[in-house]
């Protein structure tokens, strides 16, 4: 497995597998019209405003994880998925792409990662507390973390 920034190549491939999971495993009701963020990836998280990675297996994108620098030293994790067929200690997928997104926070000198998730994410529940986030009170967010609709869950981990 690799772990690499973002190319427009792998556009289609992320999109259907973060649809997939969003949509087909847990019934979420977001679409892509919901997540203008996957039709202008560069635009959103590149010069300066963060990062996008994928995991990749033989050049096939099977996990995505991306940060957003928000102000006063904070950035907040959006779209980490992993293809369920490459979940778990074995492959620990999200693992290294969390660790991408952790390391290239501290070289860039963010101070504390927040991440909003909904409640039917249980798993992801207890891979980020895990990983040494904490569970916050929404009011406990910065002002410029963009909440999305399906997001009931939230979380911090301080850095540096």
């Amino acid at each position: 497995m690799q772990i690499k920034s973002y190319e427009e190549k792998y556009c289609d491939q992320l999109t259907k597998l973060i649809l997939g999971v969003q949509q087909d495993e847990f019934g979420v009701a977001i679409t892509l019209d919901d997540q203008p963020d996957l039709m202008d990836i560069p635009g959103h998280y590149f010069d300066g405003k963060g990062h996008f990675w994928v995991a990749l297996q033989d050049d096939v994108v099977i996990g995505t994880i991306a940060v957003l620098f928000l102000e006063n030293g904070h950035a907040a994790i959006r779209k980490l998925f992993t293809d369920a067929n490459f979940r778990g200690k074995e492959y620990q997928t999200g693992q290294k792409l969390l660790d991408a997104l952790e390391a290239f926070c501290a070289e860039n000198g963010k101070n504390a990662i927040y991440l909003g998730t909904t409640d039917k994410f249980k798993a992801a529940h207890r891979f980020y507390e895990k990983n040494g986030y904490e569970e916050i009170n929404k009011t406990d967010l910065p002002e410029d973390f963009h909440i999305l609709a399906v997001d009931s869950k939230f979380y911090r981990k301080n850095v540096n």
